[in-house]
Order: C-alpha cells, then structure tokens, then sequence
C-alpha cells in the first residue's frame, strides 16, 4: 500500500511538473493603437491630456525610441507586423479597396503569419479590434491566416464607424443592439473591449496570443457622452469644429458609411478617445493582474502609423509627432516613429528605455525566438528579444526601408543615423530627387544634406532598388 501511495504522488508531481512545463511560455498581448502619434502619450511629452495606464506601462517595462511602424497607413503596416517583412516583400502593400465588397485586398493563403508561429508553439490565437487584410471568408480573413477566433471590424471602412450596426465573430455577424446607421447605442470599441477581457479570462490556464488593434483615435471623432468625455470638454479652445468638409457625412437615412461624422468639439473628443484607449490599457493589465497571470503576461504597446488630421483631428495643436517631420501617409520619421512600449515582469527592468532601432517586421521573429519555435517563412525582422532580457547578443539591422505606392510613389531607408527619403518618383513632369538627412543632428529632417555625401546617397539608392520587389497588385517605379 505505501509503495502505491508513492507511486501515485509521484505521478502527481510528474503530471504537475508537466502541466506547469506546457504553461512555461509567456502569454503574450500586443496592443495596436491607430493613427496615435509618438507625442500622444504622456511619458513621451503630452503635456494637453494624460495617459496614466501608458505611462504606468512604460514605468513597468521598457519604452523603445527609436521604433518603427511597417507603413505610413494601416493595411500595408499590418501586414508587415503579421509576416515580418517590410513593405517591399510583404503581400499587402497600400490600403487597395475593393469595388461593392466589404473588406480589403486579402494576404494570400501561403503567408505565414505570427498567428500561425504560435500556433505551431501551442498558443490559443484571438484578434479583437480592426483587421483589414482580407474580406471575410477570404484567404486573408482572420480565421484563415492564424486566428482562432476574430472580433471585430474586418473591413477598415465600416471601422471609421465608431456605431456600426454590426461586428464580425470570426463569419458570423453580431448585431449591435439599437445601432442602424440613424441611431447611435452601442459604442462598438466598447464591446470589443469586452471580448478582449474575455478572452483573456477563457485562456488564462493556458498560452494565449491576444492581437487587439484598436480603431482609437482613427477618425471619425466620436466618444459616447460619459465621464470621459465630461472630463474634457470646455479644456480647450475649438475654433476649427469639423461641420464643413466634402468628407464629412452625418448618421442618418443619407449616411455614406465611409466618411465621418461632423463634430463640433474635435480637440475634447479626440482627448477622450486617446483617454478612452488608455482605460482598455489598464482594464487589460488589471486583468491579467486579477487572474494571476501578469508574470507569464507580454503586453507590448504600438501604434499602426503616424498621428492623422482627418476628421477635424488637429495633430499641430496636440503635438502629436512630437519632435517628428510628418504624419500619416508620410515616410519621414513623423508617419513611421511612433511608441513601442512592452511589459514583461521579472524579464525586462521596470523604466528602462532602449534606442535598439527595430521596425514592426521584428515582431514575428521575436515571438518565435520567445516561444521556442523555428520561422519557416522568408522574413525581413530580427528578434529583438535580447533587447527585452539583456540576455544574449542583439543583432542589428543594417538599414529599415519602406515603400508606399500613392502620390506617384514613395521610399525610404534608416541606416545607422541617416535617413533618405524620395517623393514622386514616378512624376513625368517634375520627378522627386531623394534626401539625405542625418538623425543624429537633425531628427526633424529639416537639412537635405544629400550633395555633402553623395556615397551615402548612392548606397541609400541600392537599397531602395535592391529591397523592391515587383508586386501586381501594387506596381511601383522605383529609382534607377
């Protein structure tokens, strides 16, 4: 009988020891702001609003500087965050909108995404919030590049509704209660929030990867009037209120479902939508607190691009890009520098701040180094889990590059401090000449220095015509 009873706790522990083996891996969170700007927080010089959660995130883990978007716009940026490629490889290269179909362009059925590496690691996968990347029941959807469960906006379109009579669970519509393109009930960001706690909650006993990219503070500027929106109103003066713009369409029988909504107080609701944002910040880091989870719990902090003027949105006033040239749609270090923020108890020293230059293509890299798996796809991204640790040796990008096919086309590369940038490549009339900038004496690009160094210029050239591959679906001319 006793020899039993040994046996039995023995078996015990080894069953024990293996259950607490498979929950090893570190759950991981990543947070996706859209359209937030470098200077949107205030751990990074707001000083018009406060973002409290952020902050205690960035004192709680470290902050990256020196971090880069994978585009100037969200569909293309996205891709390069789920593949690890940068815009000269990855499928989705520009928001490509398709005629009577809600959605976008979709990746196609080979990519491999992060969502499909920590599949094959063990991970339970969920989206919340906005994807963009393929119309549902295309290859691109959600549930077939890696997800096992999506809630959200699948199309970027219907997310510049902040009331849209519906979301997307994974092909399946879920009505928003009292919402139908006249009436505004259901705050839509709000229920998404609520299906992110959840899924937390339903995976705690085991590793998760929750992706939520947040459509906050994407235009149209719209908040329900509750305490947060309270707490701004009046702070600050709205002489320029959004009611006139060929862009602009109300709720109503007449609504045009992609344009936005006037606003009368642009600089309160825009305050309360970066507030609000916060708030789910910090009910996701309450919760994996209140489970017990927090030291097992990545939370990483992004935004998709640059700070936009849409809407009556006013990043000049706000600061936004902080000390950065340019906004959305631009690849000077305003469209494509914005904050990275990552958590990691035990892992990474609380207040820490790192100038490791590494772009939303080291993304995937990173998750797979962290949970132990091999990336059989071509990608672009370097881990930067070292960075994260102090642990190992981190490796370093020789140079970033971008490209963007609107306004006749757009490049440009980050090598070590300097930065080149070409506008209207493809311009018969009046082709764009590339410039040189050096970061680390002027971070608002304000010098073209390209004639002092015309062997950087030279080499940043190479790269912009190496990196480049054709792509049908987004033709671009690039510079001999």
């Amino acid at each position: 009988m006793k020899h039993i009873i040994v046996f039995v706790f023995a078996l015990l522990f080894v069953v024990n020891a293996t259950a607490k083996k498979k929950q090893d891996k570190p759950n991981i969170i990543y947070i996706l702001a859209d359209d937030m700007g470098f200077g949107d927080l205030s751990c990074n010089g707001q000083e018009k609003f406060t973002t409290p959660n952020l902050d205690k995130l960035a004192a709680q883990g470290m902050s990256f500087t020196e971090h880069y978007t994978g585009s100037a716009v969200c569909a293309p940026s996205r891709s390069t965050l789920m593949t690890g490629q940068h815009t000269g490889h990855t499928p989705i290269r520009n928001n490509k909108e398709l005629v009577g179909q809600e959605g976008q362009y979709p990746m196609p059925a080979s990519t491999v995404t992060v969502a499909d590496v920590l599949k094959k690691a063990g991970y339970t996968t969920g989206a919340f919030g906005k994807w963009g990347l393929g119309f549902i029941g295309s290859e691109g959807d959600a549930i077939n590049q890696g997800f096992d469960l999506f809630f959200g906006y699948n199309c970027q379109r219907m997310a510049h509704r902040y009331y849209p009579p519906y979301l997307w669970r994974n092909d399946e519509k879920v009505m928003m209660p009292g919402n139908d393109w006249t009436n505004t009930v259901t705050y839509a960001p709000d229920v998404i929030q609520e299906e992110t706690l959840k899924f937390i909650e339903d995976n705690k006993d085991k590793p998760f990867y929750a992706y939520v990219p947040l459509i906050q503070p994407h235009a149209e500027l719209l908040v329900p009037n509750d305490s947060i929106l309270q707490k701004f109103l009046g702070k600050y003066p709205e002489d320029k209120p959004y009611v006139k713009h060929n862009y602009l369409s109300d709720y109503g029988p007449d609504i045009v479902q992609h344009k936005y909504c006037s606003q009368e107080y642009p600089r309160a609701v825009f305050a309360s939508m970066i507030y609000r944002l916060d708030v789910y910040v910090g009910q996701i880091m309450a919760k994996v607190e209140e489970l017990g989870i927090a030291d097992n719990t990545i939370i990483m902090f992004a935004s998709d691009n640059g700070p936009h003027d849409a809407g009556g949105a006013d990043p000049e006033y706000f600061n936004s890009n902080g000390p950065y040239k340019g906004i959305k749609r631009d690849l000077y270090e305003g469209g494509v520098r914005t904050p990275f923020l990552v958590r990691w108890p035990n892992k990474i020293k609380p207040g820490s701040t790192s100038d490791h230059i590494s772009a939303f293509w080291d993304f995937l890299p990173t998750c797979a180094e962290i949970a132990g798996v091999t990336v059989d796809s071509q990608i672009d991204g370097i881990s930067f889990l070292p960075t994260l640790t102090g642990k190992g040796k981190q490796k370093e990008h020789e140079y970033l590059y971008w490209e963007f096919s609107i306004k006749s086309g757009r490049q440009a590369v980050r090598m070590g401090k300097w930065k080149a940038v070409i506008y209207d490549i493809a311009n018969k009339k009046k082709p764009g000449k590339l410039k040189l900038y050096n970061l680390d004496v002027d971070i608002a690009e304000e010098n073209n220095v390209v004639n002092q160094y015309p062997e950087i210029a030279a080499k940043m050239r190479s790269i912009m015509k190496k990196e480049h591959t054709p792509s049908e679906v987004y033709p671009m001319q690039i510079i001999d």
